[in-house]
């Protein structure tokens, strides 16, 4: 197969990962589920009348109990019907667990009506009120009083929008559950999950997901809705030519995708996105919890890292632990984690998180065997390739260091002391945007899955990217945590997107990989690290946009997601800035205005400065472990 055709299918299967490979079912070995698994089908009962369709494999050796892994998903929980069978993630099954899928309200056959990240309701009054905690509630209770050979524990499990439903199961937990592994969590669908990054919009992804996940269903059903009739061999043109956003109802979606239309109600950080934040509901966390995540997820690492730091915070004498690997979105579960786009990790990371975390954390709080003295912290570096154990997340040794913007785009440890202020500009065209990869993507892709690791030899050329460099190392500095870019700038327009890049570039004499089928220069090689946008009107807050004075210096701090990363003595370390990072995020106008009423002739050309000196010291903030 050619590399071109090759990176095709492979990103077309990667694109569909969010619709069905949230599952643990992902390119797993062969393993006869019929040989080893009886299948039972249930109509499940809640508090409020309404029944949930649910799945049962159960072991056929009924020798001895068994505790119950539960997944509860919006993405059908089929194969349905006698005869046939799902995919089991083999390592458990082998183990012998009895698995339940379920549908959940309002999806596929289950009945009630679908809420999109259906708000917790806190002290509720009555059995009318139910949210997902309780539906995980009365299906978990159902389940140990109905279902044979179970011995009373319950674990649950989940990837992205099923992590969700984990994550909301350990609130107000029955006692059954023992365990959750909330993986790749949603937590907040305005801040920095899924289809916003700080305000930006994520065009590909919400178009190509809701096309069909949108689709408000008639009756139940055991069948996807078909999706939408369209093709372009080119993502970026395809999207540009959907801008202004208004343009996608004309085309496509015809009012009739119900949560597109509560996108365009609720442009701003209003009661809608609050109350569907999952982050304030945790106390009182009593399951054991590991929350599991890759470095290069571009949907919900947001919600991995501070699900896991909530509990942590607000249950400190529990059992919280977290993982993350160098992976996209949900490629722990079945891939062998050994390559990421252009870039291979010296071992099969995804064969060792499930043979020596996952198994081993069910096996010993739900069947009380082996042990687990995983420490609560297990982060794979991504610079020295090794996996590394902490006490918590960040570490504790790590210091507080910046990188400050110099002339000549250098990058120093120093802060300026220069009285003048010095800055950098460029134009930045909203008909022009920068890709946020060199790859050739589909536009039926949701994103090329391997682009927060990309080289970024292709945006360093630009004119409306800036480019700042350390000299080359003396020694190795590892960035254990969370980033800060705080920038000083301006524009000429009075809306602005900041985009910041953290890169590490490879010395000329980095040697090529083997094998090479994709023939990679890995001299100059500048890997993306970590990535984040602002859209600027949200700089002071989420609720109450601002826009700029046009010219007058701002401040705008970004928070970057964590990163564990060694850049290594003899490479550099490299800050690219820019405006745009199309079509995985939507296009800033660059005039002050509502987004999604927003005209063709509010979209301008805006010259953009970052400043550095004395007085306006723009830097990138760090955790430097020591």
């Amino acid at each position: 197969m050619k590399p071109k055709v090759k990176r095709l299918f492979f990103g077309l299967l990667a694109g569909l990962l969010l619709f069905f490979v949230a599952t643990p079912s992902f390119a797993q070995e062969p393993f006869s589920v019929k040989d080893n698994y009886n299948k039972a089908e249930y109509q499940i009962p809640m508090r409020d009348g309404v029944k949930l369709y649910t799945i049962v494999y159960t072991p056929k050796d009924t020798t001895v109990k068994y505790p119950i892994l539960l997944w509860r998903t919006p993405y059908s929980c089929g194969p349905y019907g006698p005869g046939k069978y799902r995919r089991l993630p083999e390592l458990l099954a082998k183990e012998k667990f009895i698995f339940v899928y379920q549908d959940v309200r309002g999806r596929f056959m289950s009945g009630g009506t679908f809420v999109n990240m259906r708000p917790y309701i806190e002290n509720k009054t009555s059995n009318k009120q139910v949210d997902e905690s309780s539906d995980a509630y009365d299906t978990e209770d159902w389940l140990v009083k109905h279902v044979k050979d179970n011995n009373g524990k319950i674990g649950i499990f989940g990837i992205s929008y099923p992590g969700f439903y984990a994550a909301m199961a350990c609130i107000d937990a029955n006692p059954a559950l023992k365990a959750a592994s909330p993986q790749a969590p949603i937590s907040n669908w305005f801040i920095d999950d899924d289809f916003h990054r700080h305000g930006a919009f994520v065009l590909p992804m919400f178009f190509n997901f809701y096309q069909t996940f949108g689709v408000k269903r008639d009756s139940l059903t055991k069948e996807w809705p078909k999706r939408m009739s369209y093709a372009s061999p080119d993502a970026y043109d395809f999207f540009l030519g959907l801008e202004p956003l208004s343009k996608i109802d004309k085309k496509y979606f015809h009012g009739q995708i119900a949560f597109w239309e509560d996108f365009k109600k609720h442009p701003n950080y209003d009661s809608f996105w609050q109350r569907r934040n999952t982050l304030p509901h945790f106390h009182k966390v009593k399951p054991a919890v590991m929350t599991v995540g890759g470095w290069f997820d571009s949907e919900d690492f947001y919600g991995t890292i501070h699900t896991y730091e909530t509990i942590r915070k607000n249950n400190p004498d529990g059992n919280d632990y977290l993982v993350i690997g160098p992976w996209p979105h949900g490629w722990w579960a079945g891939t062998p984690g050994y390559r990421v786009g252009q870039l291979t990790y010296g071992s099969n990371t995804g064969d060792y998180y499930r043979q020596n975390m996952q198994l081993p954390f069910f096996k010993y709080y739900l069947k009380g065997e082996g042990s687990f003295n995983q420490s609560e912290a297990t982060m794979f570096n991504t610079g020295t390739l090794k996996w590394e154990s902490f006490s918590q997340w960040p570490p504790k040794a790590d210091q507080k260091e910046s990188l400050y913007l110099s002339d000549d785009h250098a990058l120093v440890w120093n802060h300026p002391d220069a009285d003048h202020p010095g800055h950098n500009e460029y134009i930045s065209n909203p008909w022009k945007p920068v890709p946020y990869t060199d790859q050739e993507i589909d536009s039926r892709q949701m994103y090329y899955h391997g682009w927060l690791n990309g080289d970024q030899r292709f945006a360093s050329t630009r004119p409306d990217v800036l480019v700042y460099t350390t000299p080359v190392l003396t020694k190795d500095v590892t960035l254990a945590g969370p980033l800060l870019a705080d920038l000083f700038v301006s524009t000429t327009g009075t809306d602005a997107d900041w985009v910041v890049k953290i890169i590490d570039v490879y010395p000329d004499s980095a040697a090529n990989p083997e094998p090479n089928p994709d023939h990679i220069k890995m001299g100059g090689f500048q890997a993306l690290v970590r990535l984040d946008i602002m859209r600027g009107k949200y700089r002071n807050s989420y609720e109450h946009p601002e826009p700029f004075v046009p010219g007058k210096v701002t401040e705008v701090k970004l928070p970057l997601q964590d990163v564990f990363h060694t850049f290594k003595k003899g490479h550099k370390i490299m800050i690219q800035i820019q405006s745009s990072c199309f079509p995985f995020f939507d296009i800033n106008p660059q005039t002050f205005c509502d987004i999604y009423t927003a005209k063709k002739k509010d979209f301008i050309k805006a010259t953009q400065k970052v400043y550095f000196s004395k007085e306006f010291p723009s830097r990138i903030e760090m955790d430097v472990l020591k």
